[in-house]
């Protein structure tokens, strides 16, 4: 366990068998069509490769960066578009990859942006969900863990750009995000 972890959350092979569950569900949706199945940069991308070689349908794969965020650590409610998709989703299906859902205003403004360019679908799955966090209508379909408000990191999830390469997910010792 790394030094900064108060407690591994996750496990790899939790996290393994789950993605892998999870990925069997989405085949079952997308049987017999090919959706485009879209990485919320940088966060998910360790679980966006994970899930798309669990799945067996075949798919397009585009990525996008987007924020609520602005340079602070509360969401705006205003969607900041970085790296916007390369396909065209009108009359596709589409499934938005996300690390974690928290006050879920990212997401909420984002599925309201695709569905205006008039997809078939517009699913979600993300690997962790915190509900207790929540200040939008935003549920996603497919959810890998619900969590706790903890802050975690690894799989993806970073503080400051650092531990996105742990292979599982760990709660951060509040020392080194409070800065004590």
């Amino acid at each position: 366990m790394h030094p900064d972890c108060e407690r591994i959350l996750l496990t790899e092979e939790q996290i393994k068998t789950r993605v892998r569950e999870v990925a069997a569900q989405l085949d079952k949706l997308y049987e017999g069509r090919k959706p485009v199945v879209v990485c919320i940069l940088k966060g998910s991308v360790v679980f966006f490769v994970d899930l798309i070689r669990a799945m067996q349908s075949p798919c397009e794969l585009d990525f996008m960066a987007v924020s609520s965020y602005g340079s602070g650590t509360r969401s705006t409610g205003e969607l900041l578009i970085k790296k916007d998709l390369a396909a065209n989703i009108e009359g596709r299906d589409v499934l938005i990859v996300e690390d974690i859902i928290d006050s879920g205003n990212t997401l909420y403004h984002l599925k309201k942006m695709l569905n205006r360019r008039r997809p078939a679908s517009v699913n979600i799955v993300t690997l962790l969900d915190k509900p207790s966090r929540r200040q939008v209508p935003m549920e996603p379909e497919y959810t890998c863990f619900e969590i706790e408000d903890e802050f975690v990191i690894g799989y993806g999830l970073d503080y400051a750009e650092d531990y996105r390469n742990l292979p599982y997910v760990g709660v951060l010792k509040r020392s080194i995000y409070e800065g004590k």
